[in-house]
């Protein structure tokens, strides 16, 4: 597939790379150069990366809110 560089060195992914990657608007991009080519590596948002990922566990706010306050505090403890 090919697609051409635009003003100010826009380039646009097309949208059937976008569905097939799972790429969404807003998502961050990590970009290196590694000889003479350039490597995209996609980023999603962790709430879209929960959200597309098959569920393993169950919790309740209260559980999750308990057992952030006990990291927390084992942190701060240190």
């Amino acid at each position: 597939m090919v697609s051409k560089v635009g003003k100010k060195g826009a380039i646009y992914i097309p949208k059937r790379v976008c569905e097939q990657l799972g790429i969404s608007e807003d998502d961050r991009v990590l970009m290196r150069v590694e000889g003479d080519k350039l490597i995209l590596e996609f980023i999603p948002d962790p709430l879209s990366l929960a959200l597309k990922t098959r569920k393993w566990a169950k919790t309740t706010l209260e559980d999750f809110e308990r057992e952030s306050e006990e990291e927390q505090n084992e942190l701060l403890a240190t």
